[in-house]
């Protein structure tokens, strides 16, 4: 496969032809990805950090409406991205899918600002009372959040896992490389972020939502003049079976039709290629694990059928999957906790005074500033302190294995909701104190004491967001790394539903009959810190399945082998940089 200074992993360019190692990929391929995706971001945090605010000053949603048509949209942006990642990985590839994708994205985005700026198109209020929006509004104004969310499922799992593709796995250098993408692709969405929760949201309540929206439009199409500037020197994977996720059928179906055939003595009697045909077809063998052994049964040999077992490789294939269901599983309320940042945390930052001087107001969104300021601050130092420190005491490459990452983030994480609930107790009680009932009423009570559980959940997304990409990513049967990535959207996705499900279930159940609502209408009258303290104890409980979970799981173990010998690829055999931003 190795010729002439090509790139080892059989990557071409767009017009499918081999494409040299110097001349393309790594580094100087990512400076046009990653312009992309800190517009991305702005755009989709300037809307979301700041949507439960114009819904309910703008569409004059209620309280519960509002957070849950925020988790709906929110989960459905996360989401979508498993059917654009089963389009890339079984049709079009990722950088069409992409290319689609990102158009009906830009398309949503300039439909929403004229939505947003349009008199016509929004209430009208009469001597300080307001019409409920009417159904053109309505539809107008979803059709165009929902057109973004249907772009975002195929940009979102695609350009990550393109990014990562310009680097050789073959190659130790660009393997080295390559797991310090991800920490810094992350840093350029935090980027985003940043300005969305800061410049944006400002904009939008003291200019004028329509320009607020404009920007990350107007820059969304800049990046995308830039994205396709990089084409020359991309690379592109070449599919190598042309249904990838075929398998996850075909072992199960396999394995009930072998149900009564007794499994070998030792693994090496069930069915797998000769090394040759990986040697000729490029793909990589996976070697075996002992869990999952019902599903072993799909590669024994039985004389007796017409129809060949299927491979050790695609049995593996099939069992990461299952395993990666269950860290999947354990991350559901994780996304729950951080969907509050954009809905409960800001509904009651508005109660609490705002003010920053004698005239300046911040608005309460803003403090999700907060969240990316400490993500920027801790992913240099984790990726330059952190992990070499770690790898002198473990002697791991990466300082401490994926699920070591992902089970810190979510001990920082519980932190954050403890604390969460603990200044809610604070606040109620200074509600008590000074008889506020009014939900207009002004709490004497500084917006900055939510300032740790901002910055807390910011840290804890370091070890979470970071790693759940890198873990699906990673752990990814080859043919089916996009749809991979998409157990880490879809976990933020199903989070936020799961969010949307649990406020309007508390709300019905506590607020039923003469009952007051945990989450009402009235923050200064309901009891949102019973609400953060059964997040607290469904998260605890949740840590303890997880650590279960990953005492459960096996890493995955590749061999590419090739006519010069193999190489022997496992998720914690890494040697890397600290920074690993060379070209």
């Amino acid at each position: 496969m190795e010729t002439k200074g090509y790139t080892q992993d059989g990557t071409v360019d767009l017009r499918g032809r081999p494409v040299l190692a110097s001349k393309t990929g790594k580094w100087k391929a990512c400076a046009f990805l990653v312009g992309y995706e800190a517009f991305e971001r702005m755009a989709f945090y300037g809307i979301a950090s700041n949507l439960v605010n114009y819904l309910t000053t703008q569409l004059h949603e209620d309280t519960v409406s509002s957070v849950r048509n925020v988790n709906n949209w929110s989960g459905s942006v996360w989401i979508t991205p498993i059917i654009g990642a089963y389009i890339a990985d079984t049709y079009l590839g990722r950088f069409w899918t992409f290319t689609v994708s990102s158009l009906i994205y830009v398309v949503g985005m300039i439909l929403l600002t004229t939505t947003v700026s349009m008199k016509s198109l929004r209430p009208t209020c009469t001597d300080g009372i307001c019409n409920k929006a009417s159904t053109l509004q309505i539809v107008f104004f979803y059709t165009s959040l929902y057109t973004i969310a249907i772009g975002a499922g195929g940009t979102k799992p695609n350009i990550s896992t393109f990014g990562a593709d310009q680097f050789d796995d073959f190659n130790p250098q660009e393997k080295e490389l390559k797991v310090s993408f991800f920490n810094w692709w992350m840093f350029s969405s935090f980027l985003g972020a940043l300005v969305a929760t800061l410049a944006l949201v400002y904009i939008q309540e003291n200019m004028g939502w329509g320009l607020g929206y404009g920007i990350p439009t107007v820059g969304l199409l800049f990046s995308l003049f830039v994205f396709y500037l990089g084409t020359p020197i991309y690379r592109h994977k070449v599919k190598k079976t042309k249904s990838p996720a075929r398998d996850l059928i075909q072992v199960p179906i396999t394995a009930f039709r072998n149900r009564k055939l007794q499994l070998p003595n030792h693994p090496s009697q069930l069915h797998e290629h000769e090394p040759q045909q990986y040697i000729n077809s490029g793909k990589r063998q996976v070697h075996y694990t002992p869990i999952f052994r019902f599903l072993d049964k799909a590669a024994v040999k039985d004389g007796n059928s017409s129809k060949p077992p299927c491979t050790v490789t695609q049995v593996e294939g099939t069992k990461l999957v299952l395993g990666m269901l269950l860290i999947w599983l354990v991350t559901l309320i994780p996304s729950t906790i951080w969907a509050q940042v954009n809905t409960l945390f800001v509904k009651q930052g508005n109660t609490m005074d705002r003010s920053l001087g004698s005239s300046f107001q911040i608005p309460a969104a803003s403090l999700g500033s907060f969240v990316t300021f400490s993500m920027l601050l801790s992913v240099p130092m984790y990726d330059r302190y952190f992990v070499p420190f770690m790898r002198r005491k473990t002697g791991n490459p990466r300082g401490i294995t994926l699920l070591q990452r992902l089970g810190i983030g979510f001990v920082i994480q519980i932190a954050a909701i403890a604390i969460a609930y603990a200044v809610e107790v604070r606040r109620m009680r200074v509600i008590r104190v000074h008889h506020i009932m009014g939900p207009k009423e002004t709490v004497p009570m500084s917006i900055f004491c939510l300032l740790p559980q901002y910055v807390l959940l910011g840290i804890a997304d370091v070890f979470n967001a970071i790693g759940l990409l890198e873990f699906f990513y990673d752990q990814s049967p080859e043919d089916m790394q996009s749809l991979g990535t998409t157990f880490f959207t879809s976990g933020i996705g199903v989070g936020n539903f799961l969010n949307s499900f649990l406020v309007t279930v508390v709300d019905k159940i506590t607020g039923g009959g003469n009952g007051k609502s945990w989450i009402g209408d009235n923050l200064n009258d309901s009891h949102l810190d019973y609400y953060y303290g059964f997040l607290l104890v469904i998260s605890i409980l949740n840590l303890g399945a997880f650590l279960w979970a990953s005492s459960k799981y096996v890493y995955k173990r590749e061999t590419i082998e090739f006519n010069e010998g193999c190489i022997e690829l496992e998720s914690k055999a890494l040697e890397i940089s600290p920074l690993g931003l060379q070209v």
